[in-house]
């Protein structure tokens, strides 16, 4: 195993990463999803309706709390954010990453972007 391997196991490890359909049902109780692609991959694959879009260069200054950078919707610490990329891997960094910085529920959608499209036939 790879040292990026070894990385992500070990952000998964703390992630609770819902399933599309479950993830669905975290957004309709006010979780939020954040999709991260950069703007390239979105045209390409599709936006994803209803996300906010931070691109993952700006994600922690975004979402934490205490930062003067942040958005509206980071009030606290408690927000569940869905952290989406394309495939689900650089999303559970970042995940875990958000995690790091005290937002206790983040996470990322498994199988990313690809698996929201497979399930929903939608963005």
């Amino acid at each position: 195993m790879s040292a990026v391997d070894d990385l992500l196991a070990a952000a998964r490890a703390r992630l609770d990463r819902p399933d599309p359909q479950r993830a669905a049902e975290l957004v309709a109780r006010g979780a939020v999803l954040v999709d991260t692609r950069p703007g390239w991959q979105r045209a390409q694959e599709g936006v994803l309706v209803d996300a906010l879009v931070i691109e993952r260069n700006h994600l922690e200054w975004r979402l934490d709390p205490s930062s003067d950078a942040r958005i509206p919707e980071a009030v606290d610490h408690d927000v569940m954010w869905i952290v989406v990329c394309s495939e689900g891997y650089s999303s559970s960094l970042a995940a875990a990453s958000l995690q790091d910085l005290g937002l206790r529920n983040a996470t990322d959608l498994d199988g990313g972007y690809r698996a929201w499209k497979a399930a929903f036939g939608r963005p």
